[in-house]
């Protein structure tokens, strides 16, 4: 029987095992196994950057959303669905709100609302790299014509996050009605030859998911080369096609986050809200799984409990301070330093600001 200690040896060697062997080797793992991959992980991790966790600020400004995702709580046919968009003038005051208190990265996530046309993230990217042009702009808003994107970039944003959920083509069209995982796929791409700093990633856990479609998910990062990647457990949200749903396990998304950092040992890797939301040692065991980013909230608390993607996510009621010292703390616990840098990807070093 493969076991774990020879498919760590491949990855050292950048070389995926077999399908079969991975699918064998996961449905079979030890628990000392388990523990000889988190160690490995973590040791590869600190390679490019040391005991280093690197915190961004989280703006969510809109929860609308033209998609119908069946597993998002913010999909366009949830009628409880709370609905509100942030003004610029309100991201802009978060973003000096965060930058007071040490944010050095915002990253500006939202549903794919069509309110927010590109002459309007143009204006918000702008004004956040004039008045901080030493801070790094994410974008996570969804598919868009290779052009927009380019208009994105040319605003001054850095990064770009466009999750692909899942590899497995098949699963893709069974959760996403109305959306091509080949146009997904072209987005990424697209992201990439412009030049963003690009971040994918995948759910564990979902619905008729199995140790073979996690495989493509690795095949398929391993071909793109991401410079972030998001990996959290499915969640169910009870006003979803999948609400009675049973939501991944904290064991199996802490094993794919390692895998995953053996085959990017240089990606930005988040423990994510989900991690917390499903064990309250959620992100701390990210992080010791070979994770090195998180992602406060920092939006405007009135807002925080109307973006929903998930039921019971956790810190909706803290103010963006208590997040940000609360997080620090829980990772310095368990022997990591957080870094409020821009914390580009080891690759590329400090990004330049003057386009």
């Amino acid at each position: 029987m493969i076991r774990i200690n020879e498919i760590i040896y491949n990855l050292s060697k950048n070389q995926l095992p077999s399908e079969c062997n991975f699918v064998e080797a996961v449905n079979n793992i030890s628990a000392e196994e388990k523990s000889l991959l988190f160690s490995t992980a973590r040791n590869v991790c600190a390679t490019s950057y040391d005991n280093r966790v690197f915190m961004r600020g989280l703006i969510e400004f809109s929860s609308y959303c033209k998609q119908n995702c069946k597993y998002c709580g913010l999909r366009a046919s949830n009628n409880n669905a709370q609905r509100y968009r942030l003004s610029e003038e309100e991201i802009l005051d978060v973003c000096e709100s965060g930058h007071e208190i040490g944010f050095n990265t915002f990253v500006l996530q939202g549903g794919e609302d069509p309110y927010f046309d590109d002459e309007k993230i143009v204006s918000i990217v702008e004004k956040i790299k004039n008045k901080y042009p030493e801070c790094a702009v994410t974008l996570s808003i969804g598919e868009k014509s290779r052009e927009s994107y380019q208009k994105y970039f040319d605003a001054g944003a850095d990064r770009y996050l466009l999750r692909h959920e899942t590899a497995s083509k098949k699963l893709y069209s069974e959760l996403h009605p109305g959306m091509d995982f080949d146009n997904r796929v072209r987005c990424l791409w697209d992201l990439k030859e412009i030049g963003f700093q690009v971040g994918a990633g995948f759910m564990v856990g979902l619905p008729g998911q199995s140790a073979s479609e996690l495989y493509q998910d690795l095949s398929f990062l391993k071909e793109l080369q991401p410079h972030m990647v998001g990996i959290g457990p499915f969640i169910p949200h009870k006003d979803t096609p999948l609400a009675n749903e049973n939501a991944g396990t904290l064991e199996m998304t802490l094993i794919m986050i390692a895998f995953v950092r053996l085959i990017l040992p240089q990606a930005l890797m988040p423990a994510t809200t989900a991690l917390g939301t499903i064990d309250p040692q959620g992100r701390e065991s990210g992080v010791l799984a070979g994770a090195n980013v998180v992602m406060p909230n920092l939006s405007p608390s009135n807002v925080r409990e109307k973006y929903s993607l998930y039921d019971n996510k956790i810190c909706v009621n803290d103010a963006a301070e208590k997040c940000r010292y609360c997080i620090e703390r829980k990772i310095n616990l368990v022997g990591y330093e957080i870094d409020m840098s821009r914390g580009d990807h080891s690759s590329r070093g400090r990004v330049n600001v003057c386009r």
